[in-house]
């Protein structure tokens, strides 16, 4: 599919009603012009969360949750972008546009087929452990239960070269969507062949309940390698996706936290045993991508290794991962295993209560992140303290704005008496407007800043009053946010009816989202009236800001290099132009 349109979206957007959408799943009360409820996506008393038809948004005051129909979908329901829009469309009764390019319409066929013969592939090894007594007995002898295998589609690939190849590939169509789903190998004459042989199969699942690759393991130590997954494929990537989360969300309405563990023999263990919140990453560190699949299903991640030193380093990748993630309301911890023990012997011999207390235990990441950095360095010493500093402050930079990344610079001021950076973006945070804004004193950068603000909050909540300005001419304008501010008037003119909502979601991802975030939660004073003359007002002054600012650049030119004609006329009109307005 291609990128769906803006004008879709925005249409999506304005055809559902935010407010039915999240009440159908959280309760909602009316309070005001607005409904609140408490927040979905982590534990409170009392309400914090807020939803508001009037700008179609949602914003919890508690844990910074916040965004459109869709984002509370892909939150809540934890859907994918595009899972998240079939189903706002199906509820409004629209049709999402589709690529009618001729060859992306053949690549969702092909992908269709692929997804069609790696299911074809898992229904052959499910029947084949079935008769295999040899797998059944491997499993039987490692505690896994028929329920267990049943839920995790347990199979087994029979021992020999073709016995997939045989089953399933009748025809040259089939045999090419096996190999493209990374079912079969070829040798060096071109041979083809299975490439999972006497092996008990672990499927592996999307986010969508489809099974999209295999994990292979041995059933004696020398069988060849322990594990073997399937190869990157058109379906598969083993960076993206994690074993185990689709049964997860098949057992846990509300998924409170996440176990990361290494082995599909891990997740099983822990299931069976009463902690269905595992997950393991194939045979691969935890990625970036992990990270974000992680926090998008669960506010707190668990990661547990061995204790060992290869596990402390596989925790501190994981950390890396994590890090940039960090945003307020989210947690990560590091469970270290006693030598010898992994999850599935540990929750074996003592049960999910002590592995459960194990957990309670664990290391939270600001804890880990300061040891790891500090273990080889003496912070008695002043060289070692600036060490410290050096290490840390390239990934504190990395932690989003918010009290996490403060109070994580804080620490660092106080075991080494160096802060952190504070936000890149102190000098603009927004700030609702309160009064009519006036001409600011030449000079006065504070309440220059202010017309800013003033401006990007009135047409944050209410975007159509950009339609009362006859144009904008201050581009150019050396101040913080006035970019923001021209690009959100672009944004408008190209979209009138835009709501919050939608505006806010264009800068997803962005420096510029908190702020936009925070203003669109207060309540500004007046009417539409006194807001549409607010705004008039604050372009005014903010084009005579730009003439001045000219005014000064050709004054300072005047008395060094000197002017030329073109400088001079301009000059002089702009002379004319300032004695207008005084």
């Amino acid at each position: 599919m291609a990128r769906l349109p803006d004008a879709f979206i925005d249409e999506l957007l304005a055809r559902s009603d935010i407010v039915e959408v999240v009440g159908s799943r959280v309760p909602l009360k009316r309070k005001g012009k607005e409904y609140e409820a408490r927040c979905p996506f982590h534990d409170e008393r009392s309400p914090s969360f807020y939803v508001s038809p009037t700008k179609q948004f949602y914003h919890c005051f508690g844990c910074g949750a916040h965004g459109t129909a869709i984002s509370f979908l892909m939150n809540y329901d934890r859907l994918e972008f595009l899972d998240a829009v079939d189903e706002l469309a199906k509820r409004a009764g629209m049709e999402v546009p589709r690529d009618p390019n001729p060859r992306s319409a053949q690549q969702a066929d092909d992908s269709r087929d692929l997804y069609a013969a790696v299911e074809a592939a898992n229904r052959f090894f499910i029947k084949q452990l079935e008769g295999s007594d040899k797998a059944r007995t491997y499993l039987d002898g490692r505690g896994v239960d028929a329920s267990v295998r049943a839920q995790f589609q347990i199979g087994y690939a029979p021992d020999g070269y073709s016995a997939l190849k045989d089953a399933l590939g009748k025809d040259e169509r089939r045999m090419k969507l096996l190999e493209r789903a990374g079912l079969f190998s070829r040798n060096e004459r071109g041979h083809v062949y299975d490439k999972f042989r006497d092996r008990v199969m672990f499927p592996i699942f999307d986010r969508r309940g489809r099974v999209i690759a295999f994990g292979g393991r041995v059933m004696a130590k020398d069988d060849g390698p322990k594990y073997l997954n399937s190869p990157e494929t058109p379906l598969f990537h083993k960076g993206r996706e994690l074993y185990g989360l689709w049964q997860v969300r098949q057992a846990n309405q509300k998924i409170e936290r996440l176990v990361v563990v290494e082995g599909y023999m891990d997740v099983l263990s822990l299931f069976q045993y009463g902690v269905p919140q595992a997950v393991a990453t194939l045979g691969t560190a935890t990625t970036p991508d992990h990270a974000e699949l992680l926090f998008r299903n669960a506010p707190d991640v668990y990661f547990c290794f061995d204790g060992d030193a290869a596990g402390r380093k596989a925790a501190w990748k994981a950390l890396e991962s994590v890090i940039p993630r960090m945003k307020d309301g989210r947690q990560a911890f590091f469970l270290f295993l006693p030598d010898g023990e992994d999850p599935d012997t540990i929750v074996r011999k003592e049960g999910a209560d002590a592995f459960n207390a194990r957990l309670a235990q664990a290391t939270p990441l600001s804890q880990f992140f300061f040891d790891q950095l500090s273990s080889d360095i003496n912070l008695a010493t002043l060289d070692g303290r600036a060490r410290l500093a050096e290490r840390a402050k390239p990934l504190l930079a990395q932690i989003p704005d918010g009290a996490f990344g403060d109070l994580m610079r804080q620490q660092l001021g106080q075991l080494t008496g160096v802060g952190g950076t504070s936000s890149a973006n102190a000098n603009f945070v927004p700030a609702p407007p309160r009064t009519p804004a006036r001409p600011p004193a030449q000079g006065d950068g504070a309440q220059k800043r202010s017309l800013v603000r003033a401006a990007v909050a009135l047409l944050l909540q209410q975007p159509a009053l950009a339609q009362a300005l006859d144009g904008h001419h201050f581009a150019g304008l050396r101040q913080p946010g006035v970019e923001l501010l021209i690009e959100m008037l672009g944004i408008i003119d190209a979209r009138p009816d835009i709501s919050t909502g939608a505006l806010i979601a264009h800068f997803e991802g962005r420096q510029e989202q908190q702020w936009l975030n925070t203003l669109a939660t207060q309540t500004l004073p007046g009417d539409v009236d006194s807001w549409r003359q607010e705004l008039q007002d604050a372009v005014a002054q903010l084009e005579k800001q730009l003439l001045l600012q000219r005014l000064e650049e050709l004054q300072a030119k005047a008395r060094g290099q000197g002017l030329d004609d073109t400088d001079k006329y301009e000059l002089r009109e702009l002379l004319k132009v300032r004695a207008t307005l005084r």
